[in-house]
């Protein structure tokens, strides 16, 4: 009888461990996403660092898989890449929001905002038909730490036509 037990023993404690890592693999659902060029910059893990973790419309951040980058919401409706190539020159509307200037790219169903006058500089992406541009207003305040380059949005006035 005790070899009979030893067994099942066994299958049981092997069976555990398969519903153990399937439902651990389940559980890491992370957002497939590639770093920016300079996404190893210390300005970009300070940022980060401070990351909230609710954006737009109550927006939850997941995890994702690649440096200084983020996401919100499932599916994801905001993207987020610190490092990306710096804009200094631009023929798209340009914004201040929370101190720092943006460029918007409207892009259809999606909407590409991108620092400028900031650098590293950071791109968001929205999905305009899930979320607003309120995502901009709440990374604002954490993507202003980032050093300033000279550049900053002009005001139509500024621009010799």
């Amino acid at each position: 009888m005790d070899t009979l037990r030893r067994p099942l023993r066994w299958t049981a404690i092997a069976g555990v461990a398969v519903a153990l890592v399937a439902g651990l693999t389940g559980c890491t659902n992370a957002v497939s996403m590639a770093p920016a060029p300079s996404a190893d910059t210390a300005a970009c893990a300070a940022v980060q660092v401070r990351l909230p973790t609710t954006v737009g419309n109550d927006l939850p951040l997941r995890e994702t898989n690649a440096q200084s980058t983020a996401a919100w919401g499932d599916p994801a409706a905001a993207l987020y890449h610190c490092g990306v190539a710096v804009p200094t020159v631009s023929d798209l509307p340009c914004f201040s929001q929370g101190g720092v200037d943006w460029i918007r790219d409207d892009r259809g169903a999606q909407v590409v905002y991108t620092t400028f006058g900031r650098s590293p500089a950071v791109q968001v992406v929205i999905d305009s038909k899930r979320t607003t541009n309120q995502v901009v207003q709440d990374l604002s305040d954490v993507v202003s730490i980032l050093p300033k380059d000279g550049h900053r949005c002009l005001d139509p006035s500024d621009v010799q036509g």
